[in-house]
């Protein structure tokens, strides 16, 4: 025995020494007299030799022994080592479960619990009593296990396991039977499945990590004590983990500051800055298994997990639910986020109804959370808001993104299970799927290697395409919080670097640089799509799509053909296209893409500009390489007459795919800065755009698409239809200073009569009274400027220059043959939906930019009224025809 308490002694100086050399959390001894597994009835801060018995709630009335309430030298239960002295549970289980497991598909259906997971339940999955063993002061008999009782207080009804904050809280160690909420045991580590989910440490053929080696990861045996040992519960003897792979019931922390360490083999959590490379002695229990730095480092520099960035520490509410270290317990400092690391996102036995382990991912209204439906968006809100619930301090470095979905009688994407038509979290990443089926997938999720939860890829199906009830938004829809990094790229020079001031792109008000529409660090190595075109027609929708995802890992290539997402709307499109949706490429009712909602709420509303329908973004932004510039074209959707490669006609687009290389020479000769505000007066036809410059909460700024103080970039939510970041509708125009083209198109050029040149400069008139702009001149003679008279109703793209309408054209995009004249002797506006609203522009000849002449307007003959210029606009002429003039639009 002395020699026994010699080694110990020895192990624990070495310890000791390896926390004063390693910087580690503490030292953890096996002591369990001083840990909550002490079940004796000794009394609390009892001291013995070297340590304390801790303060516990549930402890034996008047049992002084330690050992016997799991374990007894005769009589142990048959067949369950090591000499265990207490009736294993009957109950059946119901195992963790999810898409992103892997180990579904390999194993199928996990098995029951196992080998220590067994001996575990047999206490924590409250079917028996904590009191009843075997064999107690010599009575009892292993043939008839659990008649035994040992008086206990702090029990719950029936001597079971107390529930603590709630059995269906994340802060209970009454587990129950139900383990969906809980990590996942009886899993098979091997090869294959390393392999398929791609963030797993790569075991051997002898599940050994590293590999011939197996000191991290491993089957234990006399010669070999891994770190995380896996035990021969599977089918054959294979390894698999069990909750013994993480706890040691007897190891205690002998550093009371370091916090509650849950009998973890290894740190609970981050010990010291992480590196790309593992270190057993500080890095956090989590990626022993979980290796998310094989690209490079990413998780180690990622938001969440650098300490250049994670510096926000725990509230000590919030420190004191989650059991994590704080002054008040004699740390130095309160937690911070990027030593929780795992812990913040995720609790390894989480809420119940929380899925993929999210800390308090439910939509219980409870504090802490209390079951309830999965509401992964509540993980997030833990930290992304500024209520009395945040869980960390302080506040402004962090983008409040929970008020942008809280804004009363706002618009928001549908993130709540409330919100969307299945009426419950449809969200599912990964899964067994290969390239085609119905809806046809595009990237094969059933190879070997697919990595497809690691990448957040989802199935088409689960984004809506088959079934529109499918149609979500979740916060993992466009981020990956393992891969997120603050630097204004996505693609730093040196993940390693000191962070930028925010992880969104850069986007200054000043003149100096080219706008440009690459990725953002936060929205590094998440899961997009890049549309591939066999026709420029607007009219023609994508042939295919190239799937974008994983991590770049040492990549700095921003090249739009990466394998990886390189621009945000890559990430936009996977739902805002027909990626995400049947599009039978019709018409509004004739349609079958996503309706507007039709009843009031967090959406926006049918109805709202015409509009009952989403349009196929990725048909609008389309930018073909031979539409650049300004030239005649014949393919552009238009009708042969207006698309004949005479007229300079073009497909136009907001240059969110790609820019226009329309300069300010091609344009007319503009001045930039006179029609432009900044930063779009920069480099005119070389910059490019985000999708979340005009959609995001609302700019209170008239000249500006930069956030309000306090707000964040993205399309989380606005007070504005569409999400957007100012007023779209059929007013905007004069008076309407602070409409959303105005943030970037100067108001008082295009609105307020201004005169400054834009491509409409009527240089082709020949009277010098009649060359100036024709915003200004309309000006003068209306009174006032609608955009929509002359401009597409869903700006995104269009299959005329500048985004013109053509009532002489209207076409296929309005249920009509191309061609079609409408607006036919009569002086009302034409509106049909989507991209048409309170329209009146009927255009002759497509002019160069800067050479337009009234001639260039009206209407070319039947069945409208012949008229073209002044005479049609006035309604002049002799005789007079005034049944299409325009004098008094809507």
């Amino acid at each position: 025995m002395a020699d026994g308490r010699n080694k110990w002694r020895l192990a624990a100086f070495a310890a000791a020494l390896l926390l004063l050399n390693g910087g580690v959390f503490g030292a953890r001894i096996s002591d369990v007299r001083g840990t909550k597994h002490n079940l004796s009835a000794v009394p609390d801060s009892t001291a013995y030799p070297g340590g304390t018995v801790p303060g516990r709630t549930l402890k034996a009335a008047t049992q002084t022994e330690v050992c016997i309430f799991c374990h007894t030298p005769h009589g142990a239960t048959l067949g369950v080592t090591p000499l265990w002295n207490r009736q294993l549970s009957s109950a059946t289980y119901v195992p963790y479960s999810s898409s992103s497991l892997d180990a579904n598909v390999l194993q199928g259906t996990l098995d029951q619990p196992g080998g220590s997971s067994k001996l575990c339940l047999s206490c924590h999955d409250g079917t028996l009593a904590i009191g009843n063993v075997n064999v107690l002061n010599g009575l009892g008999l292993n043939t008839t296990p659990g008649t035994q009782t040992i008086e206990m207080t702090g029990t719950d009804t029936g001597g079971v396991m107390a529930p603590g904050s709630g059995t269906s809280t994340g802060y209970t160690r009454n587990l129950g039977i139900d383990l969906t909420n809980d990590h996942p045991i009886s899993v098979s580590y091997t090869t294959a499945l390393a392999d398929r989910d791609g963030e797993l440490r790569p075991v051997d053929a002898n599940q050994q990590y590293p590999a011939g080696m197996g000191t991290i990861i491993g089957l234990r045996s006399f010669n070999l004590k891994p770190k995380v040992p896996l035990e021969p519960t599977g089918a054959g003897g294979l390894g698999q983990v069990q909750c013994a792979a993480c706890h040691d019931p007897h190891l205690r922390e002998t550093n009371p500051a370091e916090g509650n360490q849950k009998f973890l083999r290894m740190n609970r959590f981050q010990a010291s800055i992480p590196s790309p490379v593992y270190n057993s002695v500080s890095d956090i229990n989590c990626v022993a298994c979980h290796d998310k730095d094989q690209s490079g480092g990413t998780w180690a520099y990622s938001a969440h997990a650098n300490p250049q960035v994670a510096t926000q520490t725990y509230t000590d509410l919030a420190a004191t639910q989650r059991e994590f270290p704080k002054v008040a317990d004699g740390a130095p400092t309160n937690l911070q986020v990027w030593q929780a690391s795992c812990l913040s996102c995720h609790d390894t036995h989480a809420a119940q109804g929380s899925r993929q382990l999210l800390r308090e991912g439910t939509d219980s209204t409870a504090i802490p959370k209390a079951g309830g439906g999965s509401a992964m968006e509540e993980t997030c809100f833990q930290c992304h808001s500024n209520d009395a619930t945040t869980a960390i301090t302080p506040l402004t470095s962090v983008a409040d993104i929970k008020s942008d979905y809280n804004l009363i009688g706002g618009k928001r994407m549908p993130i709540r299970s409330s919100e969307q038509a299945a009426g419950t979290e449809v969200h599912d990443i990964g899964g067994n799927f290969p390239i085609g089926g119905i809806p046809t997938e595009w990237v094969d999720c059933s190879g070997s290697t697919n990595k497809c939860g690691a990448d957040f890829v989802e199935r088409r199906s689960k984004l809506g395409a088959g079934n529109l009830n499918n149609r979500h938004a979740e916060c993992g829809d466009c981020h990956n919080p393992h891969r997120a990094v603050k630097f204004n790229t996505f693609a730093p020079p040196n993940l390693a670097a000191t962070p930028d001031a925010s992880g969104t792109h850069r986007h200054t008000d000043a003149i100096g640089y080219t706008h440009s529409n690459i990725a953002s660090g936060a929205l590094r190595g998440t899961f997009g799509v890049e549309p591939v075109y066999g026709s420029a027609s607007f009219q023609i929708l994508p042939t295919t799509y190239e799937v974008k995802r994983g991590d770049p890992g040492v990549s700095t290539s921003t090249l739009v053909s990466e394998p990886y997402v390189t621009r945000e709307y890559q990430i936009c499109l996977k739902c805002h296209s027909d990626y995400g949706y049947n599009d039978n490429n019709l018409v509004e009712f004739s349609s079958d893409r996503p309706p507007l909602q039709t009843m009031g709420g967090s959406l926006t509303s049918a109805g709202t500009n015409g509009l009952n329908f989403y349009t196929n973004q990725a048909k609008e932004f389309q930018a073909p390489m031979f539409h650049k510039g300004e030239l005649p074209t014949v393919d552009s959707g238009a009708a042969p007459a207006y698309a004949n490669g005479v007229q300079t006609n073009y497909r136009s687009w907001h240059p969110v795919m790609d820019n226009t290389g329309r300069n300010a020479t091609t344009r007319g000769g503009i001045t930039p800065t006179t029609i432009f505000t900044l930063p779009w007066s920069n480099d005119v036809g070389n910059q490019t755009m985000y999708c979340d410059d005009c959609h995001g909460s609302n700019v209170t700024s008239a000249t500006s698409v930069v956030p309000d103080p306090g707000k964040p970039w993205g399309s989380h939510g606005s007070a504005n239809n569409f999400i957007l970041k100012g007023a779209w509708d059929s007013a905007t125009g004069t008076g309407q200073t602070s409409g959303l083209c105005f943030k970037c198109h100067d108001y008082n050029t295009y609105a307020g009569g201004g005169g400054a040149r834009t491509g409409f400069w009527l240089g082709g008139e020949t009277l010098p009274p009649n060359i100036k702009d024709g915003h200004k001149l309309h000006f003068d003679k209306i009174g006032r400027m609608v955009c929509t008279w002359c401009h597409v109703a869903v700006p995104h793209g269009w299959k005329n220059k500048g985004l013109l309408v053509n009532l002489n054209d209207v076409g296929p995009e309005a249920g009509q043959v191309a061609g079609t004249q409408v607006r036919n002797n009569t002086t009302a506006a034409y509106t049909q939906a989507p991209y048409y609203l309170n329209a009146v522009l009927k255009v002759i000849n497509f002019k160069p930019s800067g050479q337009w002449a009234a001639a260039d307007c009206g209407s070319p003959g039947a069945p409208g009224n012949g008229r073209s210029g002044l005479t049609w606009m006035k309604g002049t002429g002799n005789p007079a025809d005034t049944t299409e003039n325009c004098a008094t639009p809507p």
